[in-house]
């Protein structure tokens, strides 16, 4: 396991799933652990559990869409403890549904976590990394941002900028000493699908299907985004299931793209008219 003892870590979304593990195994690897949510409780919870096993960790409040609290955030951490190490744009929100019933909020709360979120995270501590001339960003997308999944448009878009701005990131930081690299789990078993908003859609039905997909837990997803970040590969692809479709995607679009077309006629099945 690679030490980063004196290293610091801000984790956004580190009140449960993979954030949670994220700071766990950042916390035993020796950094000063930064968890971040928008859940009190949930952050509290982190940083029990890490101190329990003797690492040293801080709960902050942060709705990641709030760019002033996220730069106040920063700056106090990076006065407080020297620099700033890593950052992971954990935090992520989902909302389902065909698009034709989407309103421009059920648009907008995605994209103001999921996107912003993750710019607000990268305004606030790039230029503190370029200045070191060291540090990794590690953003969170997801396989809906390599394969174009229907039913949950704003997410997949979300998704999908994400990865492009962390390639993007990468190439620029590259010469200024800063790593990038971005995450496409598939399915973890966490709580967000629980916690999705769906837009006239059976909940019960829709969770069969979501729920039938390969998962990996958020522990072994966390110790391979970790895995992947110290070798700084550009694109981390946690599970088997992702990358099969990934590689599906580049190499036989037409064929993902008929199974999305089949998925999509399924699930618009489970439409509920309100």
């Amino acid at each position: 396991m690679k030490k980063d003892t004196g290293k610091t870590a801000i984790i956004t979304g580190a009140g449960s799933g993979i954030g949670r593990e994220l700071s766990l195994l950042m916390s035993k690897r020796g950094a000063c652990v930064i968890v971040c949510d928008l859940n009190q409780t949930a952050a509290d919870e982190t940083v029990r559990l890490i101190e329990d096993s003797n690492g040293t960790a801080e709960a902050r409040i942060l709705n990641v869409s709030d760019y002033e609290t996220f730069q106040n955030i920063v700056n106090e951490t990076q006065e407080k403890n020297g620099s700033i190490d890593y950052l992971f744009n954990n935090a992520g929100i989902g909302v389902g549904g065909e698009a034709r019933d989407f309103t421009i909020n059920d648009w907008r709360s995605v994209l103001d976590v999921n996107l912003y979120g993750v710019i607000n995270g990268i305004t606030a501590v790039y230029p503190i990394m370029t200045k070191q001339k060291s540090g990794h960003i590690v953003n969170t997308s997801s396989l809906d941002g390599l394969v174009p999944f229907p039913m949950h448009l704003s997410y997949t878009a979300s998704k999908y900028a994400v990865v492009g701005l962390s390639m993007a990131l990468r190439i620029e930081g590259d010469p200024l000493g800063v790593r990038v690299s971005v995450v496409c789990p598939g399915r973890v078993e966490t709580s967000i699908f629980e916690a999705t908003k769906l837009i006239n859609t059976d909940r019960e039905k829709t969770m069969k299907i979501v729920n039938s997909a390969p998962a990996i837990t958020a522990k072994t997803c966390a110790k391979r985004i970790l895995e992947g970040m110290d070798r700084n590969d550009e694109l981390i692809i946690p599970s088997a299931y992702a990358r099969f479709m990934w590689g599906l995607e580049r190499f036989a679009p037409s064929v993902v793209h008929d199974i999305m077309r089949f998925t999509q006629r399924w699930v618009s099945d489970f439409r509920v008219e309100k």
